[in-house]
């Protein structure tokens, strides 16, 4: 099948925890006060990108994809954060098809609150920050730290006995799981810890300032507390981060370009007036601890650099990467591609097609093929 290429454009989603023109701002748009989350370049039919290009012959993707074109094999998304992000994690694709089509058995509608599973689609994703300071809380950090940072919250708190409970329950051969099912379910013990967290000197330090600000958008949440068990980091402009099946997480605050599955299945945990199922959350978590999932690029040339996610448990990667492109270049694709550029302005020829695309603006290559890309500034491409 013959590429095209297709301009194309995405809605803006205006979730609470977006930043007050943080979209528009990002990719030089004219400034709004309006608050905006995340921009959806992709078919996922709950914001599938609108078809500019008048000769396509369909109206979005999702129109594009259900015609038997595709499919698209991810989601690409733009996110600016003003306030943290729900703590959650994403199902395997085994996970999301069973949920999915058990909720569906279960005669649950897509749209109720209580639904887990929107499609039968796994979310894997990486984020790149796109300014310096993107905040981010990720995957469990060592067990070690966690106890050490209790013991030193203890020594201040008013009532030391729930925090020697936290920290025996972490001892535990099944440390991580029995600390975390103990904080959910936020009894006499969580609800006290929260609330010393809540009122704790700022000398305790970075890990407790954390617990505080998050106390202060989210007041008597578990999650709290639970995110004091997970590694914090700050990011600089071009670092990213891995976020696997299984690896709870939250972003806090900044702007990024976040590359995933083509799914919207989150399972949550913590941090948002949203449905918490605590049962299937920890049946898809992965409890192991470590260093922060850093995900390091690959350079391939002087304009070209990759974030590709590592080698899976079964041998493959997974079925996307996203290019970084500053300079003139030719890139052979193997699937569908969508390309946004966030700064300067490029020309992309595929086969004898040409498109001029400036700061803001986005397009679609519907198979796979070589592009030619000129230009100058930030184009991320988004490709198998």
């Amino acid at each position: 099948m013959t590429a095209q290429l297709l301009q194309i454009a995405g809605d803006i989603r205006d979730y609470a925890w977006g930043s007050s023109g943080g979209i528009s701002r990002a990719l030089g748009h004219a400034p709004t006060e309006a608050i905006e989350a995340e921009l959806w370049l992709g078919s996922h039919p709950s914001s599938p990108s609108r078809i500019i290009s008048t000769d396509a012959g369909h109206t979005d993707l999702a129109a594009w994809e259900s015609d038997g074109h595709g499919p698209m094999p991810f989601l690409l998304k733009l996110l600016a954060a003003a306030s943290p992000l729900s703590l959650q994690a994403h199902p395997t694709p085994t996970q999301a098809l069973e949920g999915f089509d058990r909720e569906n058995a279960l005669g649950i509608p897509l749209a109720a609150r209580e639904r887990n599973y929107k499609d039968p689609f796994a979310k894997p994703e990486l984020i790149v920050a796109l300014e310096d300071g993107f905040e981010a809380l990720c995957g469990f950090r060592p067990i070690a730290d966690t106890r050490a940072a209790i013991h030193e919250l203890a020594i201040s708190a008013r009532d030391a006995a729930p925090f020697r409970e936290w920290d025996e329950l972490l001892g535990n051969p099944g440390g991580l799981r029995d600390a975390f099912e103990w904080l959910l379910a936020y009894g006499a013990g969580p609800r006290s810890i929260v609330e010393e967290i809540s009122t704790m000197s700022a000398a305790i330090g970075r890990p407790w300032l954390l617990g505080r600000s998050l106390s202060e958008k989210y007041p008597g949440d578990p999650g709290v507390a639970i995110a004091l068990m997970l590694n914090h980091v700050t990011l600089a402009a071009g670092q990213a981060l891995w976020l696997p099946a299984g690896n709870i997480h939250a972003y806090l605050r900044g702007v990024g370009v976040e590359l995933m599955g083509p799914s919207d299945n989150v399972l949550r945990g913590g941090l948002t007036t949203k449905h918490v199922d605590q049962t299937e959350l920890q049946k898809i978590l992965d409890f192991s601890d470590g260093a922060p999932p850093i995900l390091i690029p690959r350079h391939l040339t002087e304009h070209v650099r990759t974030y590709r996610p590592p080698v899976s448990p079964t041998g493959e990667h997974e079925g996307f990467q996203l290019y970084d492109i500053i300079g003139s270049v030719t890139l052979p694709t193997t699937s569908p591609s969508i390309g946004l550029v966030t700064s300067g302005a490029f020309s992309l020829t595929v086969s004898n097609r040409h498109m001029h695309l400036e700061r803001g603006q986005a397009a679609v290559v519907t198979d796979s093929t070589d592009i030619h890309i000129e230009g100058s500034g930030r184009l991320f491409l988004a490709s198998e």
